[in-house]
């Protein structure tokens, strides 16, 4: 027997982000393909997780009363209580989707500061243009507001980087995936000489780039690599989102 207590899935279920785990390309942080913002509960990961491996587990859920897809985590009244270190607050959960993909590159993700995640930035990076070239892709539900910090920890620690925080204003229409993609992007577009793809080993691979890892294949680091625009990266990811949601039907509790 197997029983998982259900819990509120902290950045709401309503929205999925981000595209599959390619063959190859499976990893300690992708063991199994589903986009970066899947939407799912525990339970209904659980119930899943049972379906595609084919488990042998006689598996119960003990689901959640009062809890709708579209709810924020403060929507729930319930207490935040950080899961890590570097999980700090609610804001930090929803971000994440995104800039965990930062962990894949030289620009630091805000570790080693209050706000991780929330924050990003780099020694070379000119924070206000930075901030100018993001505002103009019209990023729905974000800002992003011009800054400097030294991370006391992790990369740069120790040393000022000039970057950005992002500030949620519309947590309904922001889009964390698409958001840290167009951060990447919009560094690599503004400092090519500087800006770097992380090559040391990551979670146990060491053949295979981080990022690759972290967004379930190269073509999205190609895409940035070869110049394309935030758009034309947003459509390579487009099609296997949409047929997440179609398979994941099955595998939902609540309505």
């Amino acid at each position: 027997d197997f029983v998982v207590l259900d819990r509120p899935n902290p950045i709401g279920g309503a929205r999925v982000e981000g595209g599959e785990i390619h063959q190859g390309f499976h990893s300690f942080v992708g063991l199994r393909s589903v986009p970066n913002r899947h939407g799912l509960t525990a339970c209904e990961i659980a119930t899943w997780a049972a379906q595609e491996e084919k488990l042998d587990v006689n598996l119960s859920c003990v689901t959640m009363q009062g809890w709708q897809r579209e709810m924020s985590f403060r929507d729930t009244g319930l207490p935040w209580v950080l899961p890590s270190p570097n999980m700090p607050t609610q804001e930090t959960a929803l971000v994440y989707p995104g800039m965990c993909l930062l962990e894949g590159t030289g620009i630091s993700e805000g570790r080693g500061h209050t706000r991780p995640f929330e924050v990003s930035g780099a020694p070379y990076v000119d924070g206000d243009a930075l901030a100018a070239l993001l505002a103009e892709q019209e990023l729905p539900g974000v800002t992003f507001r011009p800054m400097t910090f030294t991370p006391t920890f992790d990369k740069f620690a120790g040393i000022a980087c000039d970057g950005i925080q992002q500030h949620i204003t519309n947590a309904d229409t922001y889009l964390p995936y698409k958001t840290g993609v167009a951060i990447v992007w919009a560094v690599q577009k503004l400092w090519p000489k500087s800006f770097s793809w992380r090559r040391d080993a990551y979670e146990f691979v060491d053949d295979i780039p981080a990022f690759d890892l972290l967004a379930g294949s190269a073509q999205l680091r190609e895409g940035i690599d070869a110049g394309a625009d935030l758009e034309s990266l947003a459509r390579t990811w487009a099609d296997e989102e949409a047929r997440f949601v179609q398979e994941r039907e099955s595998w939902l509790l609540y309505r």
